[in-house]
């Protein structure tokens, strides 16, 4: 049996996938998102080593709140590193008739083999993917993430053409993301997928902040003073992006 790293779980989120859900955060992300809340994610050692069964028997607790929507979303971190359990876990909740929702940032993202033949597998017993986009532009999603987004842009187009459900999240951070030119270009992006069911923007936060400090890694947004996006820019956002108000 597989085991996968664990950094937490949440028992009832209601903004991570329909319904009230239970959240699987997964330890390790290649990313270096300069906004990120989770930094105590990018490793993967840093979890709890946990078999599927241990883990869905865990989520399972809470079944009765999930209501007709709800179910099982897994974060992180970057959940598509553990494809293998990823792909275990969600099997395993499919035959317990269990929605399963995975938020990822597609960074993993490859057609090269057996990768891709892995994910195809992983998509037929996921329901719902949470795909969060966080730059249209190339070169800016490598300075900002330190990893480029072209795989992850035929990522979307991929989930589009097998007809999957997609929700996509745009983190909106001022002098970072927030440009209407950048802004247009990605929702021209989004209206060429078939399967977006919802659009949302996520104004960027200073929470996690401590986090960087605690761990002792420079936070380039804190030195530059860059702090939470304006109501008007936010609006903004979600007018170019149809975004959910």
């Amino acid at each position: 049996m597989t085991k996968g790293f664990i950094h937490s779980t949440e028992s009832f989120g209601a903004a991570d996938g329909p319904g009230v859900r239970y959240i699987i955060f997964f330890s390790g992300c290649a990313m270096r998102c300069q906004y990120c809340h989770n930094p105590d994610t990018w490793h993967m050692n840093t979890g709890k080593e946990m078999d599927a069964d241990e883990l869905l028997n865990q989520a399972l607790r809470y079944k009765e709140y999930w209501g007709p929507k709800g179910g099982i979303t897994v974060s992180g971190g970057e959940p598509l590193l553990q494809i293998d359990f990823l792909t275990e876990l969600f099997a395993k909740a499919k035959e317990k008739g269990i929605h399963t929702t995975v938020d990822t940032s597609g960074n993993p993202y490859t057609k090269s083999e057996p990768w891709h033949s892995k994910f195809m597998e992983l998509m037929k017993v996921t329901d719902l993917v949470m795909l969060d986009l966080k730059h249209i532009d190339n070169e800016k999603h490598k300075a900002l993430t330190g990893q480029p987004n072209t795989n992850i842009l035929e990522m979307a187009q991929e989930l589009s053409d097998m007809g999957k459900p997609m929700w996509i999240r745009h983190v909106l951070v001022p002098e970072r993301t927030d440009y209407d030119e950048d802004l247009n270009n990605l929702s021209e992006f989004i209206k060429t997928l078939k399967t977006v069911e919802r659009v949302e923007v996520l104004p960027y936060h200073t929470l996690g902040i401590h986090k960087w400090e605690t761990l002792g890694i420079e936070n380039v947004l804190e030195n530059e003073g860059i702090s939470t996006p304006t109501k008007d820019r936010v609006i903004n956002a979600k007018n170019i992006l149809g975004a959910v108000q």
